[in-house]
């Protein structure tokens, strides 16, 4: 479990978004060789990011993009969650899981109906116990195989 001082804050200020970029950098151009390139987007600037903190420093990230074509089949608004990134040494802390739950939270808040993802095959797992599920193929994205998961709010 993650310790009583871990916090999910939002991204408010440009230093904080320096923060979860760093984070990110470590985990997916670092850890896994994503080329910089994939890795940010034009989406960085006017998605909803958060911080997880835990002694003052950031530990993880994630970020919600409220505009999503809906999965077949459903209605209404959705959003996007990605780029969810843990430094290794707080992974299997439960971070990731307050960092998900923080982000659902907000796309609730915008009157979300549902969220969509690209996860890594390897993350799917963590996901579904979250209570997403696959749709869709198989796919490669920056190198690695992931899948389309859906949860509806």
């Amino acid at each position: 479990m993650p310790t009583k001082e871990t916090r999910i804050e939002p991204v408010v200020k440009p230093g904080d978004l320096a923060a979860a970029l760093a984070i990110r950098e470590v985990v997916f151009i670092e850890e896994q060789a994503v080329p910089q390139d994939i890795e940010r987007d034009d989406q960085d600037e006017t998605a909803y990011h958060v911080l997880a903190v835990q002694g003052g420093h950031a530990i993880g990230t994630g970020r919600l993009v409220a505009t999503q074509t809906p999965p077949e089949g459903e209605q209404g608004r959705w959003g996007r969650i990605g780029r969810m990134a843990v430094l290794e040494s707080s992974r299997k802390s439960g971070v990731g899981r307050q960092i998900l739950a923080a982000l659902e939270v907000h796309a609730r808040e915008l009157g979300l109906a549902g969220i969509v993802l690209h996860a890594q095959v390897m993350s799917k797992g963590f996901y579904e116990r979250e209570g997403y599920e696959p749709f869709g193929a198989i796919f490669e994205e920056a190198g690695m195989p992931h899948v389309k998961m859906s949860k509806k709010l």
